[in-house]
């Protein structure tokens, strides 16, 4: 299969953000509110929440994809997977509440955790010099 945990994170991201989109038009519909947050409070947090997770699923499934190409399907890359698919499902059931909680601040605080280890990854994995890179087709046949 190609890209397994890409693959499997993907979809578990589209079910992420089904859930976090129904969370909202239960409020809209309940509330009638056709535009905006209407002065609801609670639908303003939850359109940030879902908005928050627009920001980070693109990038880290990026990443998740050049990485799991450059170095396979290791089963870090799986955990790493799990804790964010967790992180982003915690962050908005923190964002419900009035205060700060343990569910928001973990939900951040593990999104960042994962974002920067696929970076630094990605990094190592585009300038490891144990691998070897080898010049794009129209180059390598110029020289």
């Amino acid at each position: 299969m190609l890209l397994p945990i890409t693959l499997t994170l993907a979809a578990a991201c589209a079910i992420v953000n089904l859930w976090l989109a129904t969370r909202c038009v239960r409020i809209r519909m309940t509330a009638k509110t056709l535009h905006g947050d209407g002065g609801n409070q609670l639908l303003a947090r939850r359109m940030r929440a879902h908005a928050n997770f627009a920001e980070y699923a693109p990038i880290v499934l990026i990443l998740f994809a050049l990485i799991e190409l450059a170095l396979g399907s290791p089963l870090w890359l799986w955990i790493a997977a799990c804790v964010f698919i967790i992180a982003r499902a915690a962050h908005p059931i923190g964002m419900d509440a009035d205060q700060p909680t343990i569910w928001r601040a973990a939900g951040a605080l593990l999104t960042w955790a994962v974002t920067a280890v696929l970076a630094v990854t990605a990094l190592y994995a585009a300038y490891s010099a144990t691998r070897a890179v080898p010049a794009p087709p129209a180059l390598a046949a110029q020289v």
